[in-house]
């Protein structure tokens, strides 16, 4: 396997939030607290540890043990378990939705990345324990969300008319999914597997919480992944406190809403608060509770209390109350010893909205590591990019963009429209000078005019190209189909395709080799060639 890097940047893919947060951009510093440094992990560890407490460790401890005895538990994520009582031991965590069979392919990037940030960590920290977790939104609603994924271009699909939180749903109907997974899959050793996989998890398992499990334990098990399920009573216990605060004052919304009207001068808004930031669960809903006319209700349903009745409510039924995408960070930092959240650019962006709000309620803010994002390329595919002339870099370029520098390069005759375009530019300058001095309405002329002239430009450039192209017809047909397959529907790969279509090809070396090639701390997109 070859390993290439190249500058987020330069894919075209990723945020101006994310991309002035990697480069610590002043703008963007007031958002968050400890960057992903050896100083700054130095600092979340003295915080943490002094303000997580062992009683916290012990029922943290308690809730995975008993979670554990779903699955076989390697010798790797038993010693992490244990360890997560000790003083010295903190976690490193993402999060994801109980995708069907894991959905998109960045859910096995965002999982070696916590895995192997442990491992670096421990080589720098080796006094401190360092444990990777996966926390599965089981509390999530949103099924359309996570019922399919995608294999070689077709839709996988469960129909379920279940409601509320997606982990507690049954897995009747999985059935019917893998027969159609099986038709696709073929009968290839590593074909049989993914079959047992599926059937293992979603056949003999009876919720949708239990199956991703048994999925990501038999996947990243051997490194001594942990797996959370935080929809537990004794967990939410803890987050009491927290629960009574937010009903009480409205402290997310207030202290979020302060925060996204100063983050927003510069970049884009993720996710605007609620008043109230919790939702009521039970197995049948997950209904947003609201506060209106002095009385708390649960959206859509005829429950309803006063402030004494919910408070009670809450403290003999703590497992009732849900936080939502804004106060979700804030359950996971009170549970967990964690040091680190590591997601995605869209997560990212939302938890930079947040850091104000946990200063309020005194809860030390995260680290935040963008996950590692990458690219699989296939030795043949390496080897036909390289007889088209088109880099690494460039096949992340727009298509359009892509073929007409590809044209240029090829053409006989040239014509450089950009320079013609600036000399133009220089004209219409001079001559709107001219005009200023003379007459200030005809400036107005001059201006139309200049946009005409570069218009018309434009629009013989099209036609060049668009003759030039079908003169090297063989040429923009090849790399057409080349950068569709390497970026389906013109987007990252790793949100279009499943594991499954790499693991046809590779086995049991596909998780070893992204592994081998993902490095958390590089900071910069991953090509691999395989």
């Amino acid at each position: 396997m070859k390993v290439t890097h190249i500058p987020f940047k330069k894919t075209g893919f990723f945020s101006k939030t994310m991309l002035d947060y990697l480069e610590q951009s002043p703008e963007i510093k007031p958002f968050y607290a400890n960057f992903s440094s050896s100083e700054g992990f130095k600092n979340q560890i003295k915080t943490k540890k002094a303000t997580f407490s062992i009683e916290k460790r012990k029922t943290l401890v308690k809730v995975l043990e008993k979670q554990y005895l779903k699955v076989t538990t390697t010798a790797n994520t038993a010693q992490n378990i244990a360890s997560l009582s000790l003083e010295n031991t903190f976690t490193i965590t993402t999060g994801h939705q109980l995708n069907l069979f894991t959905g998109p392919l960045y859910f096995l990037y965002k999982i070696i990345s916590v895995i192997n940030l442990c491992e670096d960590l421990k080589a720098k920290n080796p006094k401190e324990n360092f444990v990777p977790i996966y926390w599965m939104a089981t509390e999530d609603h949103d099924f359309d969300e996570i019922n399919y994924f995608n294999f070689k271009g077709k839709k996988v699909q469960w129909n379920s008319t279940q409601t509320g939180g997606v982990g507690r749903f049954s897995t009747e109907g999985l059935a019917d999914v893998l027969e159609v997974l099986s038709n696709h899959l073929g009968t290839s050793k590593n074909a049989e597997y993914l079959k047992k996989l599926f059937e293992e998890a979603y056949i003999k398992c009876a919720n949708l919480a239990d199956a991703t499990r048994y999925i990501a334990n038999e996947l990243f098990g051997e490194y001594g992944l942990v797996i959370i399920d935080a929809d537990e009573r004794e967990l939410k216990r803890e987050f009491i406190p927290f629960i009574e605060t937010e009903l009480k004052n409205q402290t997310s919304y207030k202290k979020v809403t302060e925060t996204i009207k100063s983050l927003g001068e510069n970049y884009k808004i993720q996710v605007n608060p609620r008043e109230i930031n919790l939702f009521y669960l039970t197995d049948e809903i997950r209904e947003r509770i609201i506060y209106e006319d002095d009385t708390y209700k649960v959206n859509d349903t005829n429950i309803s209390w006063n402030l004494d009745e919910l408070l009670k409510e809450v403290h003999e039924f703590p497992e009732r109350f849900s936080p939502n995408v804004i106060m979700r960070p804030l359950y996971q930092e009170v549970i967990l010893p964690n040091l680190c959240y590591v997601g995605g650019g869209g997560e990212l962006a939302y938890w930079l909205e947040l850091k104000s709000y946990f200063e309020e309620v005194k809860v030390p803010f995260p680290i935040l590591l963008l996950r590692n994002s990458a690219q699989i390329i296939s030795e043949k595919q390496a080897g036909k990019l390289d007889k088209l002339s088109i880099s690494l870099e460039e096949i992340f370029l727009k298509q359009n963009i892509l073929l007409k520098n590809k044209i240029l390069e090829v053409s006989e005759e040239k014509i450089d429209f950009t320079k013609q375009k600036e000399f133009l530019k220089e004209q219409f300058f001079s001559l709107k000078s001219f005009a200023e001095k003379t007459d200030i309405s005809f400036v107005g002329a001059v201006n139309a005019q200049e946009k005409k002239q570069l218009k018309g430009l434009d629009n013989l450039e099209k036609r060049w190209l668009r003759a030039e192209k079908r003169n090297h017809k063989n040429l923009v047909d090849r790399i057409t189909l080349l950068q569709n397959e390497i970026l389906p529907n013109g987007s990252l790969e790793e949100r279009q395709r499943n594991f499954s279509e790499y693991y046809l090809s590779y086995g049991n070396t596909l998780i070893k080799e992204l592994k081998k090639g993902l490095k958390p701390l590089q900071l910069e997109f991953t090509v691999l060639i395989f």
